[in-house]
């Protein structure tokens, strides 16, 4: 694999120096170039969380978006040009996130910033990268924040937002469990907050208990046996995959045994099994979340017959073989294939400003199974998700299609479907 991991330390000794607006630099070099973009070549990069307590599961994202990466260029590339993926370890710290994130514009010389992961470390280098003129592509974050054109031009999010998927579950648990007493156990952030407006327009007079986290902090007993005193019969979570596992086996230890529901961030059953594993040293596994509900936006990692399921696994077991083929790497692959396809429709002589006009300009479909929303004034991803509950280790869908936005519009199934993948797994001209 060519997925280059690079060090915390800035090369560019100024870097740190420079204000906002000095810091990218124009669409072009002197030269007339557009950075990050060769005749041969475009290379762009992200900021991930490869150690600390986000990197079980996140840490594979990098690496998957690279596999698919070689995909295209072992079968011509975009437009004749490779495409190279350089990732930055921020350790889920936004202080390492402005740290990488200048390195990869300023050294790396990236054309674009994609998959940044996270709304706590994004959130301060987003301001940065539109100074800049950078292109910041498909933040791995379902924020609100993402999708705001007038002020941010250049940021696009990608996943449904933290409210859809809100309001999703809320209206599953109201339709499905509207005696249930309910307790909330969220990230305290952006995260949190937006997840919890959206459950609040469907089963605000249900919840009984509200308990946030901090990121790094692994004791959460005390929010867990909050929870249970106030008889939360359904348990809501807002959490990414470490704290799904933490939440499960705090349950346990207080012989509390409710539904819980979680939104997709900290759902995948291989990530969050493995983690339960390693933090029980081996007494805990997948079978503890059995039967936990959840929500998804791509085709399931265990539906063989979808034709991206298909492509993305012969892809990772050529190209990433020691990766599980999860869903936290089949989501790598669908922002990486995404990529490709805007890539694709920014034409054979892409730049910065180009790119952004393709993707507000062209009508995107691809993996993820309800449509995007990109345009001039709205740069929200996915529109809706796919209810699912965890069966023998694996996800398993559950109704339509749903999409919804992110205000107090209906929630209402989608049927058209997501389309069948390229035969050769390349994105095909706009």
């Amino acid at each position: 694999m060519r997925t280059r991991i690079k060090p915390l330390l800035l090369g560019c000794a100024v870097a740190l120096g420079l204000g906002m607006g000095a810091c990218g630099g124009d669409d072009s070099t002197d030269g007339g170039e557009t950075p990050g973009v060769t005749d041969t070549k475009v290379t762009v990069g992200g900021h991930f969380p490869l150690t600390g307590p986000a990197a079980p599961g996140y840490s594979d994202i990098p690496v998957a978006i690279e596999a698919y990466f070689e995909y295209v260029n072992d079968n011509g590339g975009i437009n004749g040009r490779e495409l190279e993926f350089i990732a930055r370890d921020d350790g889920y710290n936004p202080t390492n996130t402005v740290k990488v994130t200048k390195q990869l514009v300023l050294d790396d010389g990236v054309f674009a910033i994609v998959g940044g992961l996270g709304t706590p470390t994004h959130s301060k280098v987003v301001d940065y990268l539109n100074s800049s003129r950078v292109p910041d592509l498909f933040v791995s974050s379902g924020c609100l924040c993402w999708d705001e054109p007038e002020d941010h031009p250049y940021t696009f999010g990608w996943l449904p937002s933290y409210t859809v998927e809100g309001k999703t579950l809320g209206n599953y648990i109201a339709e499905n469990f509207p005696d249930a007493k309910v307790g909330v156990f969220y990230q305290d952030d952006d995260f949190g907050a937006d997840g919890m407006a959206g459950l609040d327009k469907y089963i605000e007079d249900q919840i009984v208990a509200r308990e946030g986290y901090q990121s790094g902090t692994t004791d959460i007993g005390p929010q867990i046996a909050a929870i249970k005193q106030a008889d939360a019969d359904v348990v809501v979570l807002l959490t990414v995959p470490t704290y799904t596992a933490l939440a499960h086996l705090a349950a346990a230890e207080l012989n509390y045994a409710p539904q819980f529901v979680s939104s997709s961030v900290g759902a995948d059953p291989v990530t969050v099994g493995g983690l339960l594993e390693e933090f029980s040293k081996g007494a805990a596994g997948t079978d503890m979340i059995e039967g936990m509900i959840s929500d998804d936006y791509l085709p399931p990692v265990a539906d063989t017959s979808d034709s991206w399921t298909q492509l993305f696994d012969k892809v990772r077991k050529k190209y990433a073989p020691d990766l599980p083929p999860s869903g936290t790497v089949r989501y790598g692959m669908a922002l990486a294939y995404t990529f490709a396809q805007a890539l694709q429709a920014a034409g054979e002589h892409p730049t910065r400003d180009g790119i952004v006009d393709a993707l507000e300009g062209q009508e995107l479909a691809g993996p993820p199974l309800a449509p995007y929303r990109y345009s001039e004034d709205s740069h929200a991803g996915i529109t809706g998700v796919q209810m699912g509950s965890i069966k023998d280790g694996e996800s398993v869908p559950m109704g339509d299609v749903l999409t919804t936005d992110d205000g107090d519009g209906p929630i209402e199934p989608y049927i058209e479907g997501h389309p069948e993948a390229p035969k050769d797994g390349i994105p095909p001209p706009q």
